[in-house]
């Protein structure tokens, strides 16, 4: 790797706070993996702390000062406090800290050719796709990815050559701090708004992500805000993919297998490659999996090695990623934790053989929440059956005044649980066999889906 700037001269021993963290955890696993010593702390124990363990890491469960002793330098997140101990700590005793956005932008440069994958929706299943591809293809790409890859199972990996895959979060504008060779702009929509302020303010931010890719930019072009995010970026340099055959890649002849897996004819400039039949289900990853193709053969992959990749993915952890049966009932995950992608999820589920569907939605951010009572409700309609549980406030102060239940209370379909260990009970003594129940947000709602679980296996 070339430095290409002089964070990490000299430094053998790095300390994570918040390690546990979706967007921590795979960049210690590659600095890690690089020979550098490392810590952890965290507020709560997790599966990505139990990794982190597991490879010979030492993190322990609350921050104190005590925890970064012999560090050279602390790296901590967005959501973790100026007042917290062990920043504190840090700056009385003059060890460099570093934001975890431009750790990441900083690792991402030392790759001649990063695929940065972008957009409100689909980073992570997008992310995972194009990895299952390039590792099933041959090659050992560096990865940063939000959730859990089966095919290392891991969301980091160091790899061996100059390829990095990594997902680009546009939460308050970390994306930014990266210099990709190649990005993907998946899609464009309303959130965030708490830093963006409106839409448009989303749009100028994936506009100025898009202009700082040296390489192509591959995006969507059935999607309205992202054909403007890259109105300004030269036509040599953009890739388009959709359903039109304007698109450079272009999905033909889209038809459901199963009931809700996506086969369809990819075309690469007017010119039939052949025959796709995906592993995931959903129309939202046909789209995906046409910009994964675009990047894919952009990494010198062939036709046969991208199909054969996106036929073999099965999915991210927490990306409708199924659990398991118990008792005939079938149990999965999902990160969904905005209207859109909750209703794309749904959408798949329900056109799947299930007898009935449901949704326990833990919602997540005060603000989101608030902004999106309505939309929320309108989206959680379509499950046979909807349960709420309290709203996972993260980072926030609940300023907005808002409760779960005003979801709940707009839907004919919807109960209000607080908690997990009520929610399990009440599905395990109401569901029956044939049907599918899904966990969805992004918090730690997962947590639920092993409480229903042994629930059942009890039954």
């Amino acid at each position: 790797m070339q430095n290409h700037s002089n964070w990490l001269d000299g430094v053998r021993r790095i300390h994570f706070i918040g390690i546990g963290g979706s967007g921590m955890s795979p960049l210690a696993e590659i600095l890690h993996a690089k020979g550098y010593a490392l810590s952890g702390s965290d507020n709560n124990e997790s599966d990505n702390v139990t990794r982190m363990r597991g490879l010979g890491i030492p993190v322990t469960i609350g921050h104190a000062a005590d925890n970064i002793a012999g560090a050279d330098l602390v790296v901590y997140t967005a959501a973790i406090p100026a007042d917290n101990p062990e920043r504190t700590a840090a700056q009385q005793q003059d060890i460099p800290m570093l934001e975890r956005a431009k750790l990441l932008g900083w690792i991402t440069r030392q790759f001649s050719n990063t695929v940065a994958v972008a957009g409100t929706h689909g980073k992570t299943t997008s992310t995972a796709m194009l990895c299952q591809i390039l590792l099933d293809g041959g090659t050992d790409p560096s990865i940063f990815i939000g959730g859990r890859l089966p095919a290392i199972n891991a969301n980091g990996h160091a790899g061996s050559n100059d390829t990095m895959v990594c997902e680009a979060c546009e939460f308050q504008d970390h994306y930014l701090e990266m210099t990709p060779a190649v990005s993907i702009i998946l899609n464009v929509d309303a959130d965030h708004l708490e830093y963006f302020g409106d839409l448009n303010g989303v749009i100028r931010s994936f506009a100025r992500f898009a202009a700082q890719t040296t390489g192509p930019v591959i995006y969507n072009a059935e999607d309205e805000n992202s054909r403007q995010a890259v109105a300004d970026i030269p036509a040599d340099k953009r890739i388009s993919f959709g359903l039109s055959d304007a698109c450079t890649w272009q999905a033909k002849n889209i038809h459901e297998v199963d009931g809700a897996y996506g086969a369809y004819d990819l075309y690469k400039e007017g010119r039939l490659l052949g025959p796709v039949r995906l592993g995931v289900p959903g129309m939202h990853n046909v789209l995906n999996s046409l910009a994964v193709a675009a990047a894919a053969d952009w990494c010198g992959m062939t036709y046969e090695q991208i199909a054969a990749g996106l036929t073999a993915f099965r999915g991210a952890g927490r990306r409708f990623e199924f659990l398991g049966t118990h008792a005939g009932i079938t149990v999965a995950d999902d990160y969904a934790h905005h209207p859109t992608e909750i209703i794309a999820t749904l959408q798949a589920a329900k056109k799947m053989p299930y007898r009935q569907v449901w949704a326990i939605f833990q919602p997540f951010t005060f603000s989101r929440t608030a902004r999106h009572l309505d939309a929320f409700a309108e989206a959680l309609s379509a499950a046979d059956h909807a349960i709420v549980s309290e709203i996972m406030g993260s980072r926030e102060i609940n300023k907005w005044g808002v409760h779960a239940s005003q979801i709940t209370e707009k839907l004919e379909n919807g109960i209000y649980l607080p908690t997990f260990p009520e929610i399990a009970a009440y599905v395990a003594a109401h569901a029956q066999p044939g049907d599918l129940v899904l966990t969805m947000g992004g918090g730690d709602v997962y947590k639920c889906a092993r409480m229903l679980i042994q629930k059942l296996k009890e039954v």
